[in-house]
């Protein structure tokens, strides 16, 4: 089993933030999938004016469902080109309504025994909530993309260790990642192998 640590969850859990923090306490590098996507996706043929057409003209879960192949392949790209780090995945690079897409990232996830979602709270109404005062959303009566993520099986199904951060600075987040993941003891020339 790899070791490195992969945070998943919606967008504004503090996957970043809380990436950088484990990855400066165990000497390693930090990849946000947020800086490479666009990269990995234009490897596989991204058009970036299909793009713009499917959220004229079919808004934004129109071009949501054109990116998941994308999401999928950026995800098997990173996965395969960085060892002995800590990952961030965009919010919706661990979530999929097509079967053969989700199982395409199970499968590249599954040597890694560190899959750490990023949770404000257990609640999942508590963490819409959150999230959506987090990334200043007005709810307007139907579901938003954070709400989907919190709400649908495929982060809970990935996830090897759910971590909740309501009440809760970054770095005491970070502190309980390495005491669940690791039981406190110093572990960066471990990672990776």
């Amino acid at each position: 089993m790899k070791s490195d640590i992969i945070l998943i969850g919606p967008i504004g859990a503090g996957k970043s933030t809380i990436g950088g923090l484990l990855a400066s306490k165990l000497g390693l590098i930090q990849y946000s999938m947020d800086k490479l996507r666009w990269e990995y996706y234009f490897e596989i043929g991204y058009d970036e004016e299909l793009a713009k057409h499917k959220r004229e003209s079919e808004g934004f879960w129109g071009v949501y469902q054109y990116w998941k192949p994308f999401e999928a392949y950026a995800v098997e790209r990173l996965l395969s080109s960085h060892n002995q780090c800590v990952i961030d995945f965009g919010g919706g690079h661990s979530v999929y309504e097509e079967v053969a897409l989700f199982q395409r990232v199970q499968q590249a996830l599954a040597p890694y025994s560190n899959v750490v979602l990023l949770l404000p709270s257990s609640n999942k109404d508590e963490s819409v909530q959150i999230l959506n005062e987090r990334n200043q959303y007005v709810p307007d009566g139907k579901p938003n993309v954070n709400e989907h993520f919190v709400r649908h099986a495929s982060n809970y199904e990935l996830a090897k260790l759910i971590v909740y951060t309501k009440g809760k600075t970054p770095e005491e987040t970070c502190s309980e990642i390495l005491n669940s993941l690791f039981g406190g003891r110093r572990v960066a020339m471990d990672i990776g192998k």
